[in-house]
């Protein structure tokens, strides 16, 4: 086969905000890029924006807590090429959604990302899927981990782990959790396919859904957090997106299945500098 009849390479990205963007033009250079968002508004003016300085884009309408949807999004992305990348980046926040919206979409939509996309992983096919450094903070035991690493996504919300969780911050910090924990289990998958997958948690990022953070009950201590950890201030989304063209890329053929933090020390300092009492 020669050059040109060899299929053009694919990226997906999920969520089309200031992230997902971010990560879009990042890894979308010469590849087609399949972009995926809840909001038809949103998405629409992000594809059109990335035509406009030479990307090849495409938007597909998804709810990624709905399993056919993420199945019609792996299906326009087949059609397109050869999908070399996906990154996960579509998510809720507490300050954003409801506890239920959060558990559908965080934890139920990574599930869904994680299994469809696998089943049109080939060899050298990377996923990255966002998740955050609160999943590093929270209190599970090893038998509820196991089970939201390994249970399979129609049954998540019926955990009695996921079944105890009363508001939105809780929910949030073990959907984040069990991202991370799932990816791990689903690194055997993976690898028999010749395919890696990972997570970023990014710590205080500057986006949309930061500054709305910000402005809720926990903004004070989520700044204050910033400054603390000695970094002094949040990252950017661009940095989020170097990150993520690490794990998709060539020089990290041999990390799957693991977590990489991308918070400026926000997690060390909570882990053994935060002030107790």
């Amino acid at each position: 086969m020669s050059h040109m009849e060899e299929p053009d390479e694919v990226v997906v990205v999920t969520g089309a905000g200031g992230m997902g963007e971010a990560i879009a033009r990042r890894l979308g250079n010469g590849r087609r890029l399949v972009l995926a968002d809840y909001s038809r508004d949103r998405l629409d003016q992000v594809v059109a924006a990335l035509r406009e300085t030479g990307y090849s884009a495409k938007g597909v309408l998804t709810d990624v807590s709905d399993r056919s949807s993420v199945e019609e999004l792996a299906r326009v992305a087949r059609r397109e090429g050869r999908i070399v990348s996906i990154v996960h980046t579509a998510g809720v926040s507490a300050a954003t959604a409801t506890t239920e919206a959060i558990l559908k979409v965080d934890l139920v939509g990574t599930a869904h990302v994680i299994d469809v996309f696998e089943t049109v992983a080939a060899r050298g096919t990377s996923l990255v899927c966002v998740a955050s450094m609160a999943g590093h903070h929270a209190s599970l035991s090893t038998e509820d981990e196991h089970a939201l690493a390994t249970a399979p996504a129609e049954d998540l919300l019926s955990l009695d782990a996921v079944k105890s969780i009363g508001d939105g911050i809780s929910a949030y910090i073990v959907a984040k959790r069990a991202n991370q924990v799932r990816v791990q289990a689903a690194a055997l998958a993976w690898n028999r396919r010749g395919a890696r997958l990972n997570t970023i948690s990014p710590g205080v990022i500057a986006t949309p859904m930061a500054a709305a953070e910000a402005e809720a009950a926990t903004g004070e201590h989520m700044t204050a957090m910033v400054h603390a950890c000695g970094i002094g201030r949040s990252g950017t989304p661009g940095e989020i997106a170097e990150a993520a063209a690490f794990l998709a890329g060539p020089d990290s053929r041999y990390i799957t299945g693991t977590d990489l933090l991308v918070d400026g020390g926000q997690a060390a300092w909570i882990r053994h500098h935060r002030p107790t009492g």
